[in-house]
């Protein structure tokens, strides 16, 4: 009994022993927290109080002296803010530099916006500065305008130190950048598109940041975990290297010059609200490039002397060129001085060699000081002209043309289908290098228009007379269109007989009319008091069709403005176009194979054949149900929208019935297919025919018509006359008694498909009605043609009528 006692008691003495031990073991843990806690908040405090400058800036950063001073220090960038840039507005520019397969292609602009860098007790925040909205500051609604156009704060940072003369913030922006900050990074519609949900850490960073006098730019890797990437769908990620290029804007807006949608041009806009009307007021002006007469210059100036300008547009060519291209893109940037010369300017605009890295290594294309054609080796097909501008005034202050290596393949097949017929140089998939070069001249100068301020001018080629095309006194001396802005690629519509005729655009009368309106200066006026001046230059050109201004069109109302055209006269324009385009097919195979051993020449060109006859289809089709649009203002007589005359439009079908609709037996050529596939001609051509019946047959363009004939009664092309004379074309064996054969069963089911899909759409038009009387007369023909036609023509009559009867009665 007393040894259990005893081992009682030392058993308790044990744990009692064990419990103080543990006791103090976890009092000892906690005092370690506690310390660590204290630790890891005096760290905290002690990172968020101003350091010492040479304690932040250490030895070891890297220092890239610009706009701001940018510090390197391993992976962590600062900036070194100078307080006379606080309150100055920059321009942020965010554009996707590098990307993958498929997520479109680098220099897509993400996002613009206004930042400005102020100041606030020990944080520097980074505000997004609106002008979409405003009024003088003298009004009393400036009161209003200010309280509902707050500057919402993109970001904000701890002061880390003072530059050693105090005249220096310095500031941690490593974060900035490295997160996911939506409008420096992808765009919200982009993620949206391809479901990328965060970033993806690991593989985000910054590539670098280097500051230049006007311009800093951030590069850096962004990694998005992403359900739905267009490419490399294993990774589950998408991929993108975003360019942040943060502009000083001019401490002096430019003078602005008001828009006028008479005269085409790229602009920018804001809502007034201190002006005196009884509605808040949208308020365009031009973007363009500061160009000023000298003060010594202004007598000369105003006695209709040319005078050099107070700063000239210069670009500079890539050293990435080859060498031989770069006289031809030097001469398209400098055909513009004829139209600078009509602006009151001479040399107003230069093409340059950049320095060589031995003349100044400094010399980046980068640095917002130059405008470059940036020369991209990619097999991207195409060359653009962005631009940068001031979204207080409107005024350009950079610009850079991506010009894409592969460019030189699209224009390629555009000079051998459109001009082979009829010119020599171009009988050949590989020209010399002077037509290559002239090649690359006339899209140096397209694109250096756009960087100008130039939108695309669409509706100029309908100026000219077809006939006047073919004429080589007319041509050399105003080229294929009044405006090289518009889509008038070559004449196309040049015989081989007309010998001596031009083949290319140039800078053309409507050229020089649009940049002296947009360019010239109007000296002691305000930008308000030039709108009198502006218009009288217009009025001066009233009616003149050589100086009218047509939109670029998503959907093509208006068939005179229309891409890839040439002449007043589709059908007319069309039918030369095809009557070269018979002449370039039985030669297809010679003119492709001189200088390869494979057909990849004779497949690409004969795609390019296709391609053209397309777009004389569209051409053409485009006029059905089309409306003409004439810019005009109040004072000025006649209607701005007016109907295509109604004779017109039925040549336009009867042309398509019969050019298209009516298998052509030219396009289809067994030798060539022969060589180039083991399949797809049928295909081909039914895809190309199903695209024009479409065209004519959406419910838009039915609408029109429609509203048509409602306002001008018989004086309109009627709606059910269309389908009457479309059916007529399509279903044209049923009359005949011929046979129909493999391409037309095709287009005639696409036709019922297409009824059947009109039946089925959307809205509350008298369309579904005549859809359906449509399919009721055209299954009365097709059954009392069945039993006299050759089999298959039985069988596909029969399939027909069965499909008929399925769509007018489902059930």
């Amino acid at each position: 009994m007393k040894k259990t006692t005893k081992l009682l008691l030392l058993l308790v003495a044990t744990i009692i022993l064990s419990c103080n031990s543990a006791k103090k073991t976890a009092e000892a843990d906690a005092q370690k927290k506690a310390f660590a806690a204290k630790k890891a908040q005096a760290d905290k405090l002690k990172k968020q109080q101003i350091q010492p400058y040479s304690k932040i800036v250490t030895k070891e950063a890297k220092t890239d002296d610009g706009l701001f001073k940018i510090h390197q220090i391993k992976d962590n960038f600062l900036y070194e803010i100078p307080d006379s840039l606080f309150d100055r507005e920059m321009l942020m520019v965010t554009r996707i530099a590098k990307t993958a397969s498929q997520l479109g292609f680098g220099g897509g602009k993400e996002n613009t916006q206004v930042l400005r860098w102020e100041k606030k007790d020990k944080k520097v925040l980074l505000r997004v500065v609106s002008h979409k909205v405003v009024a003088d500051k003298s009004l009393p609604i400036y009161e209003a305008v200010v309280n509902s156009n707050f500057e919402p704060i993109l970001y904000t940072f701890p002061i880390k130190a003072f530059s050693k003369d105090s005249t220096a913030t310095v500031i941690d922006v490593t974060d900035l950048y490295k997160k996911d900050v939506n409008s420096l990074g992808l765009s919200l519609r982009t993620k949206k598109q391809y479901k990328a949900t965060r970033l993806d850490d690991s593989k985000s960073y910054i590539e670098s940041i280097k500051s230049y006098p006007l311009n800093i730019e951030a590069r850096h890797i962004k990694t998005y975990y992403a359900s739905a990437p267009p490419s490399n769908t294993s990774l589950g990620t998408i991929g993108v290297e975003i360019n942040n290029s943060m502009v000083l804007l001019p401490k002096n807006p430019m003078k602005r010059r008001y828009f006028d949608e008479r005269v085409g041009w790229f602009t920018s806009n804001q809502v007034d609200y201190g002006l005196e009307v009884q509605k808040s007021k949208k308020l365009t002006y031009l973007d363009r490039w500061r160009l000023e007469v000298k003060d010594e210059d202004l007598e000369k100036f105003k006695r209709g002397e040319l005078v050099e300008p107070k700063k000239q547009i210069i670009y500079y060519v890539d050293r990435a060129t080859p060498v031989k291209w770069r006289k031809y893109i030097k001469q398209g940037i400098e055909d513009w001085q004829v139209a600078f010369e009509a602006a009151g300017f001479k040399n107003a605009i230069i093409a340059l060699d950049p320095p060589t890295v031995e003349e100044d290594p400094e010399w980046t294309p980068e640095d917002v000081r130059y405008s470059v054609v940036r020369y991209l080796a990619s097999p991207i097909p195409n060359a653009n002209g962005p631009h940068v501008s001031d979204p207080r005034s409107g005024e350009i202050l950079e610009s850079d043309i991506n010009w894409y290596h592969n460019v030189m393949s699209l224009v390629n097949g555009w000079f051998f289908t459109q001009t082979a017929a009829a010119n020599i140089d171009a009988q050949n998939s590989e020209f010399t290098d002077e037509v290559m070069g002239e090649l690359i001249r006339f899209v140096s100068s397209h694109e250096v228009g756009h960087t100008l301020g130039l939108p695309h001018n669409m509706g100029s080629s309908a100026a000219y007379k077809v006939e006047d095309l073919r004429d080589p006194e007319f041509t050399n001396k105003y080229g294929t269109a009044p405006s090289i802005m518009d889509y008038a690629r070559f004449n196309y519509i040049a015989q081989p007989e007309d010998k001596g005729v031009s083949l290319f655009p140039n800078i053309g009368v409507y050229d020089k009319y649009s940049i002296a309106w947009g360019y010239k200066p109007i000296l002691d006026k305000t930008a308000e008091e030039e709108k009198e001046t502006l218009d009288s230059w217009i009025m001066a050109h009233n009616g003149d069709p050589l100086y009218r201004f047509g939109k670029q069109q998503g959907e093509t109302i208006d068939p005179s403005s229309q891409t890839e055209d040439l002449g007043d006269d589709a059908v007319l324009a069309s039918t030369y176009g095809i009557k070269n385009l018979k002449r370039v097919v039985p030669n297809l195979i010679e003119w492709t194979t001189k200088n390869t051993s494979d057909y990849d020449d004779l497949e690409n060109m004969y795609g390019h054949v296709y391609s053209q006859f397309n777009r004389y289809m569209g051409h053409v089709a485009n006029n059905i149900g089309g409306i003409y649009e004439n810019y005009k203002t109040a004072d000025q007589e006649g209607a701005v929208y007016s109907h295509v005359d109604k004779a017109h439009q039925k040549k336009c079908l009867l042309f398509i019935n019969e050019q298209l609709f009516e298998t052509p037996q030219w396009l289809i050529n067994p030798e060539i297919t022969n060589k180039i596939e083991s399949s797809g001609s049928i295909k081909r051509l039914n895809t190309l025919q199903v695209r024009t019946l479409n065209n004519i047959l959406s419910a838009s363009r039915m609408e029109r018509m429609i509203e048509n004939e409602s306002l001008n009664g018989n004086n309109a092309y009627q709606l059910t006359s269309m389908m009457r004379d479309l059916r007529n074309g399509v279903w044209k064996e049923l009359n005949t008694g011929r046979n129909i054969d493999t391409y037309k069963r095709n287009l005639q089911r696409d036709y019922i498909n297409r009824l059947a899909f009109l039946m089925t759409s959307k809205g509350n038009s008298d369309i579904k009605a005549i859809a359906r009387a449509e399919l009721n007369t055209l299954r009365s023909l097709v059954r009392s043609r069945i039993g006299s036609r050759n089999a298959i023509t039985n069988i596909h009559l029969r399939d027909i009528a069965k499909n008929i009867n399925q769509v007018l009665d489902p059930k």
